[in-house]
Parts: structure tokens; sequence; C-alpha cells
């Protein structure tokens, strides 16, 4: 089976940054978008970022110039860099990668979750 595993969530400080790293493992052909969710108690899930297989990238409204997404091919991997974290900022962040099996076939494959917790 596919497998994505969140890492890099933690306790910050407001105004503090942290990296989180998405790694995806199992039969894999390949990995088409990927992104970065959160959802905060009470909320619905939203999307934080979102990048192509190419590189290509948008950002939710609210990151825009503080977080970063960017992705290396070669290890199936993916990271958000935040910056300038707010208390809002605070969440369990998730990992999606479209995810590619086989030539002929595409899943949405999720992670667990990592808790972002923003706070002094």
């Amino acid at each position: 089976q596919v497998q994505l595993v969140e890492s890099g969530g933690g306790l910050v400080q407001p105004g503090g940054s942290l990296t989180l790293s998405c790694a995806a493992s199992g039969s894999i052909f390949s990995i088409n978008a990927m992104g970065w969710y959160r959802q905060a108690p009470g909320k619905e899930r939203e999307l934080v970022a979102a990048i192509t297989r190419g590189g290509s990238t948008n950002y939710g409204d609210s990151v825009k110039g503080r977080f970063t997404i960017s992705r290396d091919n070669a290890k199936n991997t993916m990271y958000l860099q935040m910056n300038s974290l707010k208390p809002e900022d605070t969440a369990v962040y998730y990992c999606k990668a479209v995810v590619r099996l086989d030539p002929a076939s595409v899943f949405d494959s999720w992670g667990q979750g990592t808790q972002v917790t923003v706070s002094s």
C-alpha cells in the first residue's frame, strides 16, 4: 500500500518558523500533485498550499507570503516551510498526494496529520 508520513510538527511561538515534511512510500509509479491541508478544531479542512510535479504552486490566501511549498520528486517528499507563524495557524496539518500506482490508475492518498501549535 501507499503510505504518507508527515513530520516536523510541534509547538512554536508566534513569529517563529517550522518546516513540515511528507514522505511517500510504497508501490508508487509516480506522484502527480501534492498538497498541504490543515484543520483546526471546529473548522473545515482547508487548502494550505499545493504543488504540481512540475513545480507550479498555489497557496491559500491566509498563508501567502509566509509559507513555501516544495518537493523533491526523486525522494517522493514534499515540504512546507512556515515562517512568521500566527496563533491562527494552529491546526493539524495533513499531507495529500495524487498517487499513480500504475499507468492506468490514480488515487488520492492522505497522511495521518501532524499537529502544529503556535502559542506563547
